[in-house]
């Protein structure tokens, strides 16, 4: 058995978004198919690759607290609900995404103070 070394940081991370999603680890247990250039969503139109992307984005927004103001939203939206920290970020991956969308359709930045309003209004 190999020694395991310790994680970096990032892969850490990475680590407790894949295990938190154990639906995925068929489909991760399958490089050959994961790695196709022909990938697609799943029959849900999900795509697992996106969804954990958004988990890792979210978490590094309350890292750094970027946009400024993100953990206070965060922490708000905690207090109002009774939802596990996983389950508030699915909350905030659905602000994030549309927030993504928006300035993808405008070829412009992500507007910072209108994803923090739609986290607002998530409570």
């Amino acid at each position: 058995m190999a020694a395991k070394s310790p994680l970096e940081p990032i892969e850490a991370l990475l680590a407790d978004v894949i295990e938190r999603h154990p639906e995925y680890h068929p489909l991760l247990n399958r490089p050959d198919e994961v790695m196709d250039p022909d990938f697609v969503a799943d029959a849900a139109g999900v795509n697992p690759f996106l969804h954990m992307s958004l988990h890792v984005a979210i978490r590094e927004q309350l890292q750094s607290d970027r946009p400024p103001g993100v953990v206070d939203t965060y922490r708000a939206l905690a207090a109002a609900r009774t939802l596990d920290p996983h389950a508030i970020e699915h909350r905030m991956m659905e602000c994030l995404s549309a927030s993504l969308v928006d300035a993808q359709r405008r070829a412009a930045a992500p507007d910072e103070a209108a994803y923090l309003d739609c986290l607002r209004r998530a409570r």
